[in-house]
Parts: structure tokens; sequence; C-alpha cells
């Protein structure tokens, strides 16, 4: 039997939108998923050695390294605007094989400007942007209201909540500092699009896209913005199902162009096994990359059944473990092992 050492980040406060100091957490996950996450990999038939990724992983690490065959890496590092890489970079010191991108690509991923600058490098459209050290910073003549303000490095709609989307320089220069003092690193503001979005799931390598997700605004209540905000994902999503659309309903021209964006960021930022795009469009129908999420939410359906990525799973007729395996199987090949 192989042994797979399961990776995580668990959360112990539940984040809520009006209180920002409670989202520093909102990319770990809940205990039940964890356990449920532990108990898929189990009936996959592999021993499974769970590692809370705090600051003794190193050191579980390295005492279980001889029994470890793969990592599955859900982590999302404990501290920093670059702490998805943390424990990827020390699978790559201790020569442990384990699933998803490397550290540089975990770094790049977390980082919005990091990220827009490969996106803009490449020829790949994202929304035109200025990143604001202090609050009291100039806004660029590029920029017209209204404007999104969102932190530079953090996921799960963490620091995203209706206030985001501001229409002058009072309530932009508020949300900006609000950003700053809570998480101790810059705002990202960025033109904000009107148009639909989406999000592009890819599994494998070379990467296979599983149906397309779209989130349809329209069924918000008039006190939510047409965002997928902290308020949409963690009070919304799983209490309205049919919110998420998968597979979107568009046209194969829209369809074609998501896909080639999402192929072009893949190869840009080097993603490895599994990962997710998420792109919005203009009232034009023209897409736009926000970003990339490497690794992706990837909670269980006992635990949730808006997770994007096993949601495109089933939409394609994979099951939560077809998909888990998938991932597990892709990694494996690059690392010429037997799984």
């Amino acid at each position: 039997m192989k042994t797979i050492a399961f990776l995580y980040n668990v959360r112990h406060h539940y984040p809520e939108a009006n209180d920002y100091k409670n989202q520093l957490q909102g990319d770990f996950d809940d205990p039940i998923t964890i356990r449920w996450q532990i108990k898929h990999l189990k009936n996959l038939g592999f021993n499974v050695i769970p590692i809370e990724a705090n600051e003794e992983a190193y050191l579980k690490l390295y005492r279980l390294k001889k029994k470890i065959n793969l990592v599955f890496n859900i982590a999302e590092g404990l501290h920093g605007k670059d702490r998805e890489l943390q424990i990827p970079a020390m699978l790559e010191m201790l020569q442990i094989p384990y699933t998803g991108s490397s550290p540089l690509t975990h770094a790049f991923s977390l980082n919005k400007e990091k990220a827009k600058e490969v996106f803009i490098a490449n020829g790949i459209p994202t929304p035109i942007y200025q990143v604001f050290q202090t609050y009291k910073d100039s806004l660029s003549g590029n920029l017209k209201f209204p404007l999104i303000v969102k932190p530079i490095a953090e996921g799960s709609s963490m620091g995203i909540t209706n206030k985001s989307v501001v229409y002058d320089e009072d309530s932009l220069r508020r949300q900006v500092k609000k950003i700053i003092t809570t998480f101790n690193e810059p705002a990202i503001v960025e033109l904000f699009l009107e148009g639909r979005e989406f999000s592009v799931s890819m599994l494998g390598n070379p990467p296979q896209i599983l149906p397309i997700i779209e989130s349809d605004h329209k069924m918000l209540p008039k006190k939510y913005q047409s965002i997928d905000s902290l308020e949409v994902k963690w009070y919304f999503e799983d209490k309205n199902l049919d919110y998420l659309i998968c597979p979107a309903k568009i046209d194969i021209k829209l369809q074609k162009k998501l896909e080639k964006i999402s192929y072009k960021i893949w190869q840009a930022l080097e993603v490895l096994d599994w990962g997710r795009i998420d792109i919005r469009c203009d009232r034009k129908d023209n897409p736009f990359v926000l970003e990339i999420n490497s690794p992706p939410g990837f909670a269980p359906p006992e635990a949730s059944l808006s997770s994007y990525f096993p949601l495109a799973g089933r939409a394609a007729g994979l099951d939560y473990e077809k998909v888990m395996l998938g991932i597990i199987q892709s990694a494996a090949k690059r690392y010429g092992l037997k799984i």
C-alpha cells in the first residue's frame, strides 16, 4: 500500500464579512472538510499521514520522508505574501514528490501583481490596475471609477466584500486603508468590469479543461454587488446551488477565447497537475483574467457542494475521488512513480 502525506491548513476562525481580522484564515479548510478529504484518500486505497502545515510541518516531513511516497498538498502556508510556496519549498529541499506546481508558480499565483506582470508579458488580457502601498498614494489617471479594491496576496475572497467596489475617491481610500491595515500588505486596485464571470478548472499534464463554471450574478439579492465576494462565497453559494452554472451557457466563440487564455496561463506560469483560473468579461464579452488559483479550493461534496473544482469535475462525470486520483496520478507520472 502506497503512503500519501496529506498537507493542509485547518481553519480556527470562520470568516466574517464585517470583521476583516476574522478573514485571515479564509484560505484554510474547516475540520469537517479535512476529515472527509482524508477519508476519500483512504477510500482510494492509500495509507494516509495527515500533517497540518504549521511550524512543525518540516520536522514531521523530515522524520517521515522515507515512508512517504507522495504528498497531496492543499496547504496555503501560514504567514507572509508568499506563503503558498512554503510547503512546496520544504518538499523540494527534502526531495519528497508532491502534487501541484513548483514554489515559484505558487508565489506568482498568490501575488496578484506579479501574476499580472506575467500575464501582460505574455499578451494575456487582464484588467488595468494599480498597487497602493499606502492609502495616500495618488490614483493613476488610467483608472476610472468604478474600481475594485483587493488584498494583493490573498485567496478565497478574503478582503473582497460589498464595500470593495468603489465609486469615488473617498470610498477608494477608506477601502485601501482597511486592506493595508488588516492584511499588512499592499492593496491592488483594478478597473471594475461589469460583464460575466467564469472559472476554468484544469486537470493533468498536459491539462484537460473541465466544464467551465459561470457565476449567475443575476440571482444575487439587490444588497449584493455583482461579484464573487466573501458574502456570496460564504453565505449565498451553498444555499443557492443554481447560482453556479456548470457547464456555463456560452457560445463556442467565447468558450474558445476562455480556453485559449487558460492554456496560455498554464504555459506561462508552468502550472502542474491542477489549477483554476478566474476570468471576468467586460460588457462586450471580452474576457480578462482576474487570477489563477494554485492550489484551488477542493472541498468534498460532504462539506460543500459549491466548491468549484469538484463541481467542474462532477459536470465532467468525475466524482470527487476520481478527480483526487487524477491529481495524484498526474503528479506520480511526473516523478516516474507507480501509484
